[in-house]
Formats: structure tokens, C-alpha cells, sequence
């Protein structure tokens, strides 16, 4: 057996054991500390699948981005375990049931594709030499999905402003800062200088 596929499936028993422990663990933090090994296991596999951009991209965002921040979310609340542990043996059979037919499913459109023989799956040629997956993703976005690229960045620029919009809106009794009138603001308008008496000590 090669070398890549040992490492394959070392991966693959690693990424399929995180992700079984993650909704099996009952403590949180480590949930997400799971997930973590399953993104780095599933890095690993794509980048044996010379998907370099994906992998990278997997890492930085997911891992070093998003679940960093849950992670710290998740450390600095204060999560009640007690209900999520009654709930979940509540809803284990609807899990069980979604599990079975998503399953189900995935394997009706593989089988849809043909068997499970090497010929309904070959294995693509190696790419030549120097090849670079993401210089070539690049080129392919910038030049034939262009259009695409650039409404989905407008798309996403539209939801960003329109959920700060949502969450900065009026409340009663809020107090806010104007930074325009703190900029605006003179010497008199702060500051008052009082002139008084002096008064004897006490003792004196």
C-alpha cells in the first residue's frame, strides 16, 4: 500500500473520530476542540487532493477565525449543562431518523452515478510539474465567473451594513457618544473656573 493512502486513512479514521466525539462529548469546549481536529484532518485530506486553496482556507477561516471566536465564547459564558443533557435524549430518535435519510440520500445520488467500481470513479491525471491549484482558482475566478464573484462580494457588503443597521437601531433610555460633538467641543463648554475665598484651618 502507498505511502498516500496510509496517510489517507489515518486522516480520514482521525476526522470521522473527531466528528463523533464532538456531538457525543458533553462538555462544550471540548466539543469545539474536537471540531478543531476534525477541520485539520479534513485540511490534511485536501491537500493530498491537491486542493491547496480550500485547505489554507480551511484553516484560516474556520479554524483560525471562527472557531477561535466560538471557542472563546463558549469559555467566557457561563452554559448550563443540565438542560441540553435532558434535551438531548429528547430529540435522539428525530437525530437518528435525519441521519439515516441524509445517508440514505448521499448514497442514492452516488449510486445514481453509477457502481461503486473504479471505472464510475477514475482517478484524475496527475497535474504536471510546478502546478499551483490556487493560481489556477484565481484565474478562473477572475476571469470566467468575474461577474458572479463580484455580486456575491456586493451581496455580502449589502448584508454586512444591513445587519449593523439592525443591531445599531434606537432603544429607549439608550445613551450614546456623538464623536461629531466631542470633536466640536470648546474649552468654555467643559471647563468653569470658580474663584473662592480662602477659609481659615481648623486650629488656627
Amino acid at each position: 500500500m502507498p505511502i498516500t493512502e496510509i496517510v489517507f486513512y489515518v486522516f480520514s479514521l482521525v476526522m470521522v473520530s473527531a466528528g463523533v466525539a464532538v456531538i457525543t462529548v458533553r462538555n462544550p469546549v471540548y466539543s469545539a476542540l474536537f471540531l478543531v481536529l476534525a477541520f485539520f484532518s479534513s485540511a490534511a485530506i485536501w491537500l493530498l487532493l491537491e486542493a491547496e486553496f480550500l485547505a489554507i482556507v480551511l484553516i484560516l477561516v474556520y479554524v483560525g477565525a471562527v472557531m477561535v471566536l466560538f471557542l472563546f465564547v463558549v469559555m467566557m459564558l457561563d452554559i448550563n449543562l443540565t438542560p441540553l443533557k435532558e434535551g438531548f435524549i429528547r430529540y435522539l430518535p428525530v437525530g437518528i431518523v435525519v441521519a439515516v435519510l441524509m445517508a440514505a440520500e448521499l448514497l442514492l445520488v452516488i449510486w445514481s452515478k453509477g457502481s461503486f467500481d473504479q471505472g464510475a470513479f477514475p482517478i484524475p491525471p496527475p497535474n504536471p510539474v510546478g502546478f499551483s491549484n490556487t493560481k489556477a482558482l484565481g484565474e478562473l475566478l477572475f476571469t470566467n465567473y468575474l461577474l458572479a464573484f463580484e455580486a456575491a462580494g456586493v451581496i455580502l457588503l449589502v448584508a454586512i451594513i444591513a445587519a449593523i443597521a439592525l443591531t445599531l437601531r434606537k432603544r429607549v433610555g439608550e445613551k450614546r457618544q456623538n464623536p461629531a460633538m466631542q470633536v466640536r467641543v470648546q474649552r468654555d463648554e467643559r471647563v468653569r473656573l470658580v474663584k473662592m475665598d480662602p477659609e481659615p484651618r481648623q486650629g488656627n
